[in-house]
């Protein structure tokens, strides 16, 4: 007995030893960035929303496989939308989701491919008093709806936002667009369904932008000029006060352009994979954005906008794309 006591006695010292390297395992999982990714590709939306107009298109389904293959990649956890499972309710959803689960140091990647649309502005801080819009399966999802969701995210929360369509209607109000290259298609509601539309549902997307603004608890600022990428960070922030998680907002064009649609990917989706390459691009995302732009047609110039303040919007923009 008296031995094997003593052969067993060395063993517990050992066990000790080894705890500090679990407890340590388990802590560096614990710190390790969460990243969710929300892909939503439209290929159509439904004509008993669109006062019977289909807006079909050929690339945008491709496209979210496409983001969503490379946010798995890079080690997120993709949801993706397609055409018909693209709707508002849907997309709220996801975004409400994710905003609940993330916190500061965690990622959220959203893109969308699809048309970009236009309503009537109930804010009147428009001239031409319209309002940009995601052109979702079911009903558009109007901008102020969209960044409201997005500054209900956790403080230092990284978030990028790709988006291949217009999100301007600067396009649209003040001359036509031109027409597009042969066999492309452009990824903007036309404006005379725009009008029909927003004439039918009225009531539906006015009373949309008076509850965000009930909701924020502000009452004159509309942020439409932050998703359009069109002005100061303060004009976004002024619907809810301080915003306060990171974001990183890339458009397929400028305000005065189209994003065109494509047989497999659209020209900024199809020029962005071309530039990231598997991962072997290396820069950041200021770079990221410059070299996609300089392959860019002159009629399609990818923007880039941020909002958010201080040291940890610049660590962000300073970060290889789609680092967790």
């Amino acid at each position: 007995m008296a031995s094997k006591v003593s052969a067993a006695s060395p063993a517990k010292p050992a066990a000790k030893a080894a705890a500090p390297k679990a407890a340590s395992t388990a802590a560096t999982k614990l710190s390790k960035a969460k990243a969710l990714s929300l892909h939503i590709g439209l290929n159509a939306v439904n004509p008993a929303a669109y006062g019977g107009w289909d807006g079909p298109l050929a690339a945008c389904e491709f496209d979210a496989q496409d983001m969503a293959a490379l946010a798995k990649s890079q080690g997120m956890k993709p949801t993706v939308l397609l055409t018909k499972k693209g709707t508002r309710a849907a997309t709220l959803a996801a975004l409400r989701s994710a905003a609940k689960q993330l916190k500061a140091g965690d990622l959220f990647f959203m893109s969308y491919s699809g048309h970009g649309g236009q309503v009537g502005d109930v804010n009147g801080d428009e001239a031409d008093r319209k309002d940009e819009t995601l052109c979702l399966y079911d009903g558009q999802l109007i901008d102020d709806e969209l960044y409201f969701e997005l500054s209900k995210f956790a403080a230092g929360v990284r978030i990028l936002v790709l988006s291949d369509s217009c999100h301007s209607g600067t396009v649209t109000r003040d001359f036509p667009p031109p027409p597009p290259p042969p066999g492309q298609r452009a990824r903007l509601m036309p404006a005379e369904v725009a009008r029909r539309v927003y004439q039918s549902h009225q009531k539906f997307y006015d009373d949309l932008q008076r509850k965000v603004l009930a909701e924020a608890g502000k009452t004159t600022v509309d942020p439409d000029a932050a998703l359009a990428l069109l002005g100061p960070a303060a004009q976004a922030t002024a619907l809810v006060g301080a915003f306060k998680p990171s974001v990183i907002l890339i458009s397929g064009c400028q305000d005065n352009q189209t994003s065109m649609d494509g047989e497999h990917n659209g020209a900024f989706t199809g020029q962005l994979l071309k530039i990231w390459n598997g991962g072997a691009f290396s820069g950041s995302y200021s770079s990221f954005h410059a070299r996609i732009r300089a392959g860019m047609p002159p009629t399609q110039s990818p923007n880039l906008f941020t909002l958010g303040a201080g040291a940890e919007l610049a660590a962000f923009l300073k970060q290889k794309p789609f680092t967790v």
